[in-house]
């Protein structure tokens, strides 16, 4: 089989591999297709960070079971999409249902040979089976990054008639815009490029900033919103500092982005004006996947997100290298390990 193996920055190697057996409790799924996502970029441009080297990138994919290893009842055949994370299901977070929380965690793509591959080996676990769903594989593709979307939602506490600020519309800004809106809350997204936002519109957005013609400040007390929740998911010192200036007392702040350096703000403003700092990491597959599965059937046509599906020998030139230039081609890339040239993605429903 062939397999997309990062054995060291900016060294990813297409390579033969053999095609590898199940063990007890695994499941062999040939890939059907596999996202890139900016956590692979990263280990790409400056990894390690995550990644236990060699390894075969790719924690976001569908496919179908093709074999079984002893104790796995996952029918042959199946569609299945993975949920990446590896929890252990005996240490006190995984006992309280926190399982992305493990003490012993490690993901498909990161610490294991994950999705970029025809083929890849997964404990049966952190598979869920959606062969009932009538979602294209290309669209099922999409499921994992939603549901680190639909964890951030859930972990803010958003709810129908609150409003909600999102700043950064990219790939898991969109998925975020989407599990928001589907709360019933009101929202107001920002971004530099205007394309995004016009995309987070069709994803259920009801206001939008276009960042740097006004402060978010003045934009939500032009609306007369009253934001409960704030989620920055650029990551940038910008994007933070507008959201601390706008948020009221009692605001909900949950930084999806990964900020650098110094705390960005004093944490003495944090506890004079009682703000509630939420942190968001990866997804509960229990909770979490079954409901980005549901999301994504919720909407008909997932090509303004995923429009071209690339071959496996284009996952540097036209996946990796413009996230890490932070123009990513299209809002998710795709890619399919069984073909020779790019394709038009296809997110066509099977009728029921």
């Amino acid at each position: 089989m062939r397999a997309g193996v990062l054995h060291a920055a900016g060294d990813l190697r297409i390579q033969d591999r053999t095609v590898p057996d199940p063990g007890p409790g695994e499941v062999l799924v040939r890939v059907s297709v596999c996202g890139v996502c900016g956590s692979d970029a990263t280990e790409y441009d400056r990894g390690p960070q995550l990644t236990e080297l060699p390894v075969t990138l790719g924690h976001e994919f569908a496919g179908t079971v093709e074999r079984v290893g002893a104790g796995v009842d996952l029918a042959v055949g199946a569609r299945v999409v993975c949920g990446a994370g590896i929890s252990c299901g005996t240490c006190k977070p995984c006992r309280s249902g926190r399982t992305n929380l493990c003490r012993s965690y490690r993901t498909a793509g990161l610490q294991r040979d994950g999705g970029l591959a025809q083929y890849a080996v997964v404990p049966a676990g952190i598979l869920l089976d959606v062969s009932a769903s009538p979602l294209a594989s290309d669209t099922l593709g999409l499921a994992q990054p939603m549901a680190i979307a639909v964890h951030a939602v859930r972990r803010s506490g958003l709810s129908a008639g609150d409003d909600a600020v999102i700043v950064g519309v990219g790939g898991i800004g969109a998925f975020l815009t989407v599990a928001a809106a589907a709360t019933g809350a009101r929202v107001l997204v920002v971004d530099l490029n205007a394309d995004r936002l016009e995309l987070a519109v069709r994803l259920g957005a009801q206001e939008t900033l276009v960042a740097g013609t006004a402060t978010l400040a003045d934009r939500v007390a032009e609306l007369g919103m009253d934001v409960d929740v704030f989620f920055e998911v650029s990551g940038s010192k910008a994007g933070w500092e507008s959201v601390i200036d706008a948020a009221h007392p009692g605001a909900t702040i949950v930084p999806v982005g990964i900020q650098k350096g110094e705390p960005p703000a004093a944490l003495a403003h944090w506890t004079l004006a009682e703000l509630t700092i939420v942190g968001t990491v990866a997804h509960v597959m229990a909770a979490d996947l079954p409901d980005a599965v549901r999301l994504l059937e919720s909407r008909a046509d997932w090509s303004d997100i995923a429009e071209t599906v690339l071959p496996l020998d284009e996952v540097v030139s036209g996946g990796l290298v413009p996230l890490i230039a932070g123009a990513p081609l299209q809002t998710k890339t795709l890619i399919d390990p069984w073909i020779d040239a790019p394709r038009t993605a296809r997110h066509e429903r099977t009728p029921a």
